[in-house]
């Protein structure tokens, strides 16, 4: 926390470091970064329109995939464009208004707790589809399905309600200079003039009560489902079972040791420079991972990828 000052000017925007260490090659950076972005959005609009035109993958657990395909492509869009414009040098490109500072994070917190409750809402589809398959059209039927995905996008707007809140409490009377590349809460902290000891808190537990009740309901239903795999004699129906499943389990693991490590804690000192590359991983890594994994585990959404391709070829001659 900044020591009171009693003549200070209310901050009014920020200014964004980003990768501040990399001036020398920040065309590269830059050239690289805006790759990753654009094929993040071509893989997940590809995953959304080959999910939304096959007739073969109308079915819940694509359902899912393509929301999942959505928040990814919001995800990166909320931080990437900006970092680009600050990496290049574009004119005002690492200046960012209060408010403009306060919706990036507000959005970028309501897209990342949607995820968390979208990959527990694939956990559960998965648990019922291997361990219950007889009543997987009763349980997971579209009526269900629809207000599970409106549910998931409901609670994660909720959850940066009160954090963006008593962040828009704070007093911020300089320096202004934010030592990252979008508006994340740790290094705002370190800016404030009033003490962040309750902001700080409410943050903690906030991302523990996200990150615990999702995570919860991804154990319980991987628990059981490895407790049904072992009771299947057959390897080759174990394999197939399992299989259903796989993708799903790589992009939780991916996305969730990444956000337990950087989200529950308490201290706002931390090493910053760390944090940027985790933040790079869990906010532009992940999300161009994340169709690759699902495209190349799962046999349908390959299936119907090449006869989209195919089509297209075709169509072409």
């Amino acid at each position: 926390m900044q020591p009171y000052i009693q003549n200070w000017t209310r901050v009014t925007e920020f200014v964004m470091v980003g990768f501040a260490g990399v001036h020398e090659a920040r065309l590269l950076f830059f050239t690289l970064f805006l790759t990753m972005y654009l094929f993040t959005l071509v893989e997940n609009l590809a995953i959304i329109l080959v999910v939304g035109l096959d007739p073969r993958l109308q079915r819940p657990m694509y359902f899912f995939l393509m929301h999942l395909s959505c928040l990814e492509i919001g995800y990166t869009s909320v931080t990437v464009p900006k970092m680009l414009a600050g990496v290049i040098g574009v004119e005002g490109g690492k200046n960012i208004s209060y408010a403009g500072c306060l919706s990036q994070l507000f959005i970028f917190t309501f897209l990342g707790a949607t995820e968390c409750f979208l990959l527990a809402a694939m956990a559960y589809d998965r648990y019922v589809a291997i361990c219950m398959p007889l009543r997987y059209g009763a349980l997971v039927s579209w009526g269900t399905c629809f207000p599970l995905a409106g549910a998931c996008w409901m609670v994660g707007f909720l959850t940066p309600i009160l954090p963006i809140y008593l962040m828009s409490q704070l007093t911020f009377c300089g320096p202004n200079v934010v030592d990252h590349f979008f508006c994340d809460a740790s290094p705002l902290l370190a800016l404030s003039c009033s003490d962040v000891t309750l902001k700080e808190t409410t943050d903690f537990l906030v991302s523990l009560a996200v990150l615990l009740a999702s995570s919860a309901v991804i154990f319980v239903s991987y628990g059981n489902i490895v407790w049904t795999l072992m009771h299947i004699r057959s390897v080759a129906e174990r394999q197939k079972a399992f299989s259903t499943c796989a993708a799903h389990l790589t992009v939780v693991s991916l996305f969730y040791g990444t956000l337990f490590f950087m989200y529950v804690r308490t201290k706002v000192a931390s090493s910053i420079n760390f944090n940027k590359v985790v933040s790079v991983f869990y906010s532009i890594v992940t999300p161009m991972l994340n169709p690759l994994i699902y495209s190349l585990r799962n046999q349908e959404v390959k299936g119907a990828l090449r006869r989209a391709i195919s089509l297209k070829s075709w169509k072409g001659h």
